[in-house]
């Protein structure tokens, strides 16, 4: 039976089971086609704590986890967000829509809903899993409590959103943000389009060529995937280096540009894909389209290690078990997290 998290009478990551069902509150109940993200109401409290419980459902649609990329996705699907509103960017550069969803992933962390993954996994915890639906009321709850915890008595005043969400990443960019940005800024056009026949190559295609020029027609590559000595496929590809997003458009037209004799295209980007557009890439009926997002892009670099080297970190808590000269067994499960 899944529960209702009760912020006032639990502890933190335990539930309370109330003797009656849960919805909303009427004031967000949702009428079909009506969307949180896109409501206009001003109701108290950041616009990220909207988005605590479209996390929570996004992640149980995948099965209790999956990457950032696959649930900012599923929410944008649930709650019909707009292109428009996906593209949306505050001061530092940031995509708000993107940002409010990691900012409501980190209060469910500290909350105890979601796993702390250093991993790029999201996943919910066993509370996570069982819960059944979060009013607003309780996110608020939550929100509150966790954001005293965590910010003690420096800030007496209530912060305003646009501070809650510059605070946290805006500073250091993270190691993903970097490498995107050294493929963004530090390679020219022709430069990322040889990085990306380069990675192409590394992945086991032959005769990849860049074929960019005024007559490209959209395209910017093509090469072989020979799958075994009797299947082969032509596949043609193209680059963007965006910091944006990239549409249903850019698909469409990339598509249209796909000549008949290929089997398929794939577009790569160190942007991030909307909805409809990995919508549009799987249509059925149509030339398929493979896509690489910025997050993927990184991902398949460490894989190879392409212009990435391995960081290793001393664990200290390993070598205590020697530290009197013995070694006491470890639990099976401690193993197989160091392996």
């Amino acid at each position: 039976m899944k529960a209702e998290y009760d912020f006032s009478k639990a502890e933190r990551g335990k539930f309370y089971n109330p003797s009656a069902d849960f919805s909303f509150p009427s004031h967000l109940d949702l009428e079909i086609g009506q969307s949180l993200v896109r409501s206009n109401s001003k109701s108290k409290g950041p616009q990220f704590v909207t988005f605590f419980w479209p996390v929570i459902r996004a992640l149980q649609e995948l099965g209790g986890s999956g990457k950032p990329g696959e649930v900012i996705q599923t929410i944008a699907r649930d709650e019909e967000v707009s292109e428009e509103v996906q593209q949306e960017r505050l001061k530092s550069g940031k995509l708000r829509f993107n940002n409010q969803v990691h900012f409501a992933r980190q209060y469910l962390v500290w909350g105890g809903l979601l796993e702390s993954s250093e991993h790029g996994v999201w996943s919910l915890t066993d509370s996570g899993r069982s819960l059944l639906s979060l009013s607003r009321e309780k996110a608020l709850n939550l929100f509150r409590r966790e954001h005293a915890l965590h910010k003690g008595k420096k800030n007496k005043e209530e912060r305003l959103e646009e501070d809650l969400e510059s605070e946290k990443e805006d500073v250091t960019p993270s190691y993903k943000e970097t490498v995107l940005q050294r493929l963004r800024e530090g390679l020219s056009p022709k430069g990322f389009e040889h990085f990306c026949k380069r990675l192409l190559r590394e992945y086991g295609f032959e005769r990849v060529a860049v074929t960019g020029g005024p007559r490209d027609k959209g395209l910017d590559g093509e090469g072989i995937l020979k799958i075994n000595p009797f299947m082969s496929f032509r596949v043609v590809f193209q680059c963007k280096r965006y910091a944006d997003a990239v549409t249903s458009s850019h698909v469409s037209t990339f598509r249209g540009s796909i000549p008949s004799n290929a089997d398929k295209g794939i577009l790569i980007t160190t942007g991030y894909f909307t909805a409809d557009a990995i919508k549009m890439a799987q249509e059925p009926g149509l030339k398929p389209i493979e896509l690489i997002d910025g997050d993927q892009l990184v991902a398949l670099m460490e894989e190879l290690e392409l212009g990435l080297r391995p960081t290793y970190i001393l664990d200290n808590d390993f070598f205590e078990d020697f530290g009197n000269g013995c070694e006491q067994d470890a639990p099976q499960n401690a193993i197989q997290q160091r392996r």
